[in-house]
């Protein structure tokens, strides 16, 4: 493609005359918003540490009291879209969350989408739309958009989990509130029991009122299913299950998806490139993950950035398995005509 004009090649007093009446030449800029051949993305690879994060999270505990906080995070923010910006891609914030014992995050509801999966800790909980989710490791929760949540502790340890909110996509269409709410009477502990895994009850079965018929995906089913395809010999490719919405088949939100992906022992994982970020999280296990030039070594809690496009290698060069939790934008990409995948 050619050389487009830039500013300079226009008189003074043209530009600001432009200014003056608001106007903006395209051609100097053409190439910034229509990249020849595919993106620029401002994501950069990066990863945050657990080792890292929870001392400093803990001492955020001591030093703010959750009355003067609402929700106490540390916010995972990548450098390649400033911190102060608060994202971890385009589309996606990440953020480290911790509720102590006896704490009650108070009852709100806002216009992003947000799950939470759960890092450590037991005996907090989620109740959404007056429905309890009972937080364990590994656990996905969702708290979709408009429905009133809270986050309560009974146990007597400290509870972390890794938020993942479309806040930054919200906040651009300038469509981002918060509204806060009452204590919620607690009126079910969940439905997941109607669907098993992947199934539903022929008779006596009820379909939800709601678009989320399931707000809490359980880690210790979730890694049962991995491990049963893990031993399926006619297995191929990746070991990757999604989150969906069991009534539907769709994704279980409407702009980031979800999904949980099993490494055996001594496994590599080439992943295709594709036109969304993604976010890797570990559960359990450990992983060399490498990203485009850089590499990261990831333990358990540890977690990932990837730009679109990039090729992405996950190794396991341990002898146990590993399980890794994803995120990604495809939902809304794929709804907007904009998904892609290319070979590597």
């Amino acid at each position: 493609m050619e050389q487009l004009a830039t500013l300079d090649d226009l008189p003074k007093n043209y530009v600001n005359q432009l200014t003056e009446s608001n106007l903006v030449p395209l051609w100097p800029s053409l190439r910034n918003v229509l990249p020849p051949q595919k993106p620029v993305p401002a994501t950069i690879e990066t990863a945050w540490y657990f080792k890292d994060i929870k001392p400093l999270l803990l001492e955020a505990g001591e030093l703010t009291p959750i009355e003067k906080a609402e929700r106490r995070v540390l916010v995972l923010a990548n450098p390649g879209h400033g911190l102060e910006n608060m994202r971890a891609s385009a589309v996606m914030y990440l953020g480290m969350q911790l509720l102590l014992p006896n704490e009650w995050a108070p009852s709100h509801r806002h216009t992003p989408n947000a799950v939470r999966l759960i890092v450590e800790g037991e005996g907090a909980y989620t109740t959404v739309e007056g429905q309890k989710c009972v937080m364990e490791h590994g656990d996905l929760i969702l708290t979709p958009s408009g429905l009133w949540h809270e986050h309560g502790h009974d146990g007597d340890q400290p509870v972390i989990w890794l938020d993942v909110l479309d806040l930054p996509l919200v906040y651009y269409m300038e469509a981002s509130y918060v509204q806060g709410g009452d204590v919620q009477e607690v009126t079910s502990v969940g439905h997941a029991h109607r669907y098993g895994v992947g199934i539903a009850p022929t008779t006596d079965f009820v379909r939800e009122k709601n678009a989320y018929p399931i707000m809490r995906y359980s880690w210790k089913e979730t890694k049962k299913v991995l491990q049963a395809i893990a031993q399926d010999p006619t297995q191929k490719g990746p070991i990757l299950v999604s989150y969906i919405n069991p009534e539907t088949g769709q994704d279980c939100q409407n702009i980031i998806g979800y999904s949980a992906l099993m490494l055996k022992p001594k496994q590599t994982v080439q992943l295709q490139a594709r036109s969304t970020a993604q976010i890797f999280h570990v559960i359990e296990g450990h992983v060399h993950l490498q990203i485009n030039a850089k590499t990261f070594d990831l333990d358990k809690a540890d977690t990932a950035c990837a730009p679109c496009f990039a090729h992405i290698d996950l190794i396991n060069n341990t002898d146990q398995e590993t399980f890794i939790f994803i995120a990604d934008e495809s939902p809304l990409q794929k709804k907007l005509g904009l998904y892609s995948v290319r070979p590597r």
